[in-house]
């Protein structure tokens, strides 16, 4: 892989976090949610949001 710049870190620390919350908040929601296909909507988006961020980890190992 090629090196990456500081400013490019920062930015995948930055995204990471987001998609971090994002996963979290998803998941409350789902977890809170009555009707079943909401939840499924609100399941479906945490786990986007945790491959996503799964995938940008890469980068800084």
């Amino acid at each position: 892989m090629s090196n990456i710049s500081e400013l490019d870190l920062q930015n995948i620390r930055h995204l990471i976090g987001g998609f971090d919350t994002t996963h979290c908040k998803l998941s409350d929601y789902a977890q809170e949610a009555q009707d079943s296909q909401i939840k499924q909507f609100f399941t479906k988006g945490a786990k986007s949001a945790m491959e996503n961020k799964q995938q940008l980890m890469k980068f800084l190992s």
